[in-house]
C-alpha cells in the first residue's frame, strides 16, 4: 500500500482499492473515505469477501487518525457493505440486492427529480416529458 502527494490530495493506491482524500474540500476525511470505498463496493471494484485494508495500516498511510479510518469502517459495516471478522479485520460484504436498488432507486429520482425542475422552466408539459422519456426508453 502507498500513498502520494500532491498540494491538496492524498491518494493511497491498493488495487483495486483506490481512494482520493481532499484536505481541502471542506467534507469530512472519514466521509470521503466512507463515500468512496461505498461506491467501489456498489459498482463491484471491491469484490464480496475481498479483504480490505487494515484500519491502522489505512491511517497510516493516508497519515490521518486511526479514529477517522474506524469510523469511516463502522459505518460501513452498520449500512451492511462490510462485516468485520474478529482477528482479522472487515472484509467485503456480499452484496444485498434490496441495498443495492434502493441505492439505484434514488440516483434515478434525483435525475427525474432534475427533469421535472428542467421541464417545467421551459414550459414543457407531463404529457411531453412523459413522451420524452417513452422514446428515449425504446432507444
Amino acid at each position: 500500500m502507498y500513498c502520494t502527494y500532491t498540494d491538496e490530495t492524498q491518494v493511497l493506491k491498493e488495487q483495486p482499492m483506490e481512494l482520493f482524500i481532499n484536505n481541502k474540500s471542506g467534507a469530512p476525511i472519514y466521509d470521503q473515505i466512507y463515500n468512496q470505498i461505498k461506491q467501489q463496493i456498489i459498482s463491484g471494484a471491491l469484490q464480496p469477501d475481498e479483504a480490505m485494508p487494515s484500519i491502522r495500516g489505512l491511517a497510516r498511510d493516508l497519515r490521518i487518525s486511526v479514529i477517522t479510518t474506524k469510523r469511516a469502517y463502522d459505518e460501513l459495516e452498520k449500512e451492511g457493505f462490510l462485516y468485520a471478522v474478529p482477528a482479522k479485520g472487515f472484509f467485503v460484504a456480499p452484496k444485498n440486492t434490496e441495498l443495492l436498488r434502493e441505492e439505484t432507486l434514488k440516483k434515478i429520482e434525483v435525475h427525474l427529480t432534475e427533469a421535472v425542475r428542467l421541464s417545467a422552466s421551459c414550459g414543457l408539459s407531463r404529457e411531453e416529458l412523459r413522451e420524452m422519456l417513452e422514446l428515449l426508453w425504446e432507444g
